[in-house]
């Protein structure tokens, strides 16, 4: 049963929006009703899993590109994958739509006392570390661990900063960013000692050395407000626009890097990031 807070949520949507959301779940019913269409009505949660991991890597790719109508449409069709599988749930005699919001709400509701109760948060920080606490509270004594489970195929840098960020919001953090910089040369220290000692081999200990410096340079990262998932990608993104420039040069002149020395490689790599930085510069005004 809906309480007062419930019904002020609903009422704060405005026309439009409850427009559009009772559209787009009556084209999800349609789509799964006798007359819908046969693949939508042969899709189970499961089938549906890979489909809900591609659109959030879609969305979380438009957010990135700063592209908001690309966001609005990607964040759109995940939006309609929620539902539809919401609706899957339901048909299984499972909570469907109505009871999947209502617990979503309620759970919200919870974990905000200073905004739904009495209580007082001296900064976003506080309010992070109140949702930590509340959230234990709410497993029991059975809690394994303030940093809770994670899933499986979680990327693993998006893992790392969650972790991190777990640990921080009980106080187990660098006060400030002199302490992550100074583990990333500590680490960077170990690999090349650990590389050193295997005469240049990837030796297990230079491994796990690896993953010490790759495990600090996320900590940083969170230390500096910085999602090192899409700086990672766009970083990934930048270095493959560049190699392409280079490709395509050499291609000019009918060889390929194979049939290439790298010092001709690193001159044109230094040419494309010159003409990326001009191209972001954007053009010079005329005088």
């Amino acid at each position: 049963m809906r309480g007062a807070a419930d019904w002020a949520i609903v009422r704060a949507m405005s026309a439009p929006e409850r427009e559009a959301f009772e559209k787009l779940l009556a084209v999800c019913r349609r789509l799964r009703g006798p007359d819908g269409c046969p693949w939508d009505r042969e899709q189970t949660l499961e089938t549906m899993t890979p489909y809900l991991t591609e659109e959030a890597a879609e969305s979380v790719e438009a957010i990135a590109s700063g592209n908001a109508d690309d966001a609005a449409e990607e964040l759109g069709d995940l939006g309609f994958l929620v539902i539809f599988c919401l609706e899957l749930l339901g048909e299984r005699s499972g909570p469907g739509l109505a009871e999947a919001l209502d617990r979503a709400a309620e759970k919200l509701i919870r974990r905000h006392p200073h905004v739904y109760g009495d209580a007082v948060v001296a900064d976003g920080r506080r309010a992070y570390q109140q949702w930590q606490e509340i959230k234990r509270a709410e497993k029991g004594e059975g809690a394994a661990s303030l940093l809770g489970e994670q899933p499986r195929g979680l990327a693993a840098l998006v893992a790392a900063y969650r972790v991190q960020e777990k640990a921080a919001a009980v106080g187990f953090d660098w006060p400030n960013a002199a302490g992550p910089v100074a583990k990333v040369h500590e680490e960077t220290a170990e690999v090349e000692a650990a590389l050193a000692a295997g005469s240049g081999d990837a030796s297990p200990e230079a491994a796990e050395e690896i993953g010490d410096l790759l495990f600090a340079v996320v900590n940083l990262a969170r230390k500096l407000k910085i999602d090192p998932e899409r700086e990672l990608r766009t970083t990934t993104h930048r270095f493959r626009e560049r190699f392409r420039h280079v490709e395509r040069r050499l291609a000019e002149s009918g060889r390929t890097p194979a049939q290439s020395t790298l010092a001709e490689m690193d001159e044109l790599w230094e040419e494309a990031k010159r003409a990326s930085r001009a191209a972001a510069a954007g053009p010079k005004e005329s005088t």
